[in-house]
């Protein structure tokens, strides 16, 4: 696994190859089953932890190939989208595509799958579905066939809205000005941070464009990705082998641990509402730990994935 990905990271240093491997590894988001169960835990967990309606401006942060997810919001009864990548990977009729496959999953109440989505059943009914938030009486107006007909319109003109709904979709972002400060109720992100390059910079976006009192919902994954055999392995490289190995990728990992993505949420004024934590105890020993990593904490060299959710409950400084 390490000799590929260190070929992978010489490579990019060849003209042109960098761009297409960042094409060929987006995020696979394009399955509507995947992104609803996304959104609905996202939005069970928000709403055990303070959420009390269904936000109007949601914004997600590396949607991958297809806005499903945020697809997913605007047929629970959100109004705004705003889908924000590095790189173009969804198009027009793939979206329309999942579109109708989710209105199917809302209309029949789908079920949460039989496997790999068992952390927030306490909070679903028999069924294994959020019926105290998506009551019968809300879902009958969010998929009233007229509504979802301005939806479609929504994701064929993403310029404009249609009677209040609309779906925008940003490549690239590059700093906050892209979206109104103080504009979006909910931002989410499944499975992003961890490969964002400048965190610091990204956490002060998210935090400007939360309304008073708005909420963030992210899935952080930290294992390797497929880079080692070890889940933790990537932190027994010193930083010069990392270089090499991640040549001119841009978004593989960047290996900072939860206490990092915690620290930069308060820095920004943001109040922990929600903190799950998946721990591990086969990966590395800590006698392998690079210098880097060797004073690291043993709850941040087990954990191998969190669920954060915070609150603005001041505004950052901007800049």
């Amino acid at each position: 696994m390490v000799l590929k990905s260190l070929v992978k990271g010489l490579l990019t240093n060849i003209p042109g190859v960098e761009p297409l491997l960042r094409q060929r590894t987006a995020g696979v988001t394009r399955s509507a089953s995947y992104a609803y169960w996304v959104w609905m835990k996202h939005l069970t967990l928000l709403w055990a932890n303070g959420l009390q309606a269904i936000p109007e401006t949601v914004a997600e942060l590396g949607p991958g190939d297809s806005l499903g997810v945020g697809l997913a919001a605007i047929l629970c009864g959100a109004r705004r989208y705003f889908a924000l990548d590095v790189q173009k990977y969804a198009n027009t009729a793939a979206n329309l595509a999942v579109l109708d496959e989710l209105v199917e999953l809302f209309r029949a109440r789908a079920p949460r799958p039989s496997a790999g989505w068992p952390d927030f059943d306490g909070y679903l009914d028999e069924r294994l579905f959020p019926s105290h938030i998506l009551t019968d009486e809300l879902l009958r107006a969010s998929l009233a066939d007229s509504r979802i007909d301005r939806i479609r319109d929504a994701i064929a003109n993403p310029a404009r809205s249609r009677d209040g709904i609309s779906v925008s979709y940003i490549v690239p972002w590059s700093d906050a000005s892209v979206l109104v400060r103080g504009s979006v109720d909910v931002l989410l992100s499944h499975s992003v941070l961890e490969h964002v390059v400048d965190l610091e910079g990204t956490y002060r976006a998210l935090a400007l464009w939360l309304k008073p009192n708005g909420l963030m919902s992210h899935q952080i994954d930290f294992d390797s990705h497929g880079i080692t055999s070890a889940w933790n392995g990537y932190r027994a490289y010193s930083e010069t082998f990392w270089r090499v190995l991640l040549g001119k990728r841009l978004y593989m990992i960047n290996r900072e641990p939860l206490s990092t993505h915690v620290r930069l949420l308060r820095s920004e004024g943001l109040e922990m509402t929600c903190l799950l934590q998946a721990m591990r105890t086969d990966g590395i020993a800590r006698s392998r730990l690079a210098p880097r990593w060797r004073n690291l904490s043993d709850e941040d060299l087990a954990c191998s994935g969190a669920f954060v959710q915070a609150r603005r409950i001041a505004g950052p400084e901007a800049g």
